[in-house]
């Protein structure tokens, strides 16, 4: 009988025979004793062709599967581990056409009076800038209507740095008036603009980290500035609206307490490519359809595939 050696098997896995080169067209036979040499990688095995040599073996050929797999002393070197596919939310995709649906008419008040359309597009570019930055600072706990209007009443008035700067608290409280909080944002909007004129030249920071180092700048805003002012999606903008809707629908692994949390978690799965469709496609389905209280569930085309709709 052949021994393990002769064979060309060991316990650690199989060695396969190839032909020889060094002797012309045509390899001898193998004399017992010799140890065959490995394949390379990419070179044909002789196993499945016709050898031109045949090997005297008592002992009955067994079957190998053989195995695409790294021996335990070739793992962690060139090797990675197979990951399993990522959690995903159900019937997201199908839910997500229904949103577009829904949202084909552009005509929520996101579509007409958002941060794209409150800047003056003939300013240059860092005044435009500036004012996007300004309008998503008015729009926090305030309606698109209102911050909208407040935009107006600045744009009329001087809408850069220098003239924001040059205007007491009280005028500029006053024309800012009836957005949220005004008050506060009355002072974060002097010392914003008082920075970007320091650090900045009158222009606003091009990074997220920047942006949320300002006062009265939160991470929405951040990244909106960077999608709207600056043309990059650095993360998902997550309002009242995304936050609340993204848990009605369980787009989140488990319920989230607050919008960056929510953001956190849909970065998780969402393919990037949608992350800058989100906030302006969720904003307006949570003013039409998907409201904070009583729901219009009824007409929406995510009835059935809704978890939170299910029980009405």
């Amino acid at each position: 009988m052949c021994s393990p050696q002769e064979s060309g098997m060991n316990a650690a896995g199989v060695r396969m025979v190839t032909r020889s080169r060094s002797q012309g067209s045509r390899a001898r036979p193998r004399r017992g004793g010799e140890e065959a040499a490995p394949l390379q990688r990419g070179e044909a095995s002789g196993e499945g062709r016709k050898s031109h040599s045949r090997v005297k073996c008592q002992q009955k050929s067994q079957r190998v599967n053989v195995a695409y797999e790294a021996s335990d002393g070739e793992k962690g070197e060139d090797t990675e581990p197979l990951k399993a596919p990522g959690w995903e939310p159900q019937d997201w995709q199908q839910q997500l056409v229904n949103i577009r649906t829904m949202r084909s008419g552009k005509d929520a008040p996101v579509d007409q009076l958002g941060v794209e359309h409150c800047y003056d597009p003939s300013a240059p570019p860092k005044v435009r800038r500036y004012q996007v930055l300004l309008s998503l600072m008015l729009s926090s706990q305030t309606k698109d209507q209102v911050t909208a209007g407040a935009m107006q009443r600045l744009r009329a008035w001087g809408l850069t740095v220098d003239s924001i700067l040059q205007t007491d608290d009280s005028t500029l409280g006053t024309l800012i008036y009836p957005v949220g909080f005004w008050r506060n944002k009355v002072k974060y909007i002097k010392q914003t603009s008082a920075i970007l004129q320091q650090r900045y030249g009158g222009d606003i920071p091009a990074s997220v980290t920047e942006l949320v180092a300002l006062p009265g700048v939160g991470p929405k805003m951040a990244h909106l500035a960077m999608a709207v002012a600056w043309g990059t999606v650095s993360g998902i903008a997550v309002d009242t609206h995304v936050h609340r809707i993204a848990n009605r629908l369980r787009w989140t692994k488990k319920t989230t307490k607050s919008p960056e949390e929510t953001r956190t978690a849909l970065e998780e799965w969402l393919p990037r490519e949608l992350w800058s469709e989100i906030n302006g496609l969720l904003v307006g389905f949570g003013q039409q359809t998907c409201l904070p209280v009583r729901p219009r569930c009824q007409a929406c085309l995510n009835r059935a595939l809704c978890p939170a709709a299910q029980g009405l």
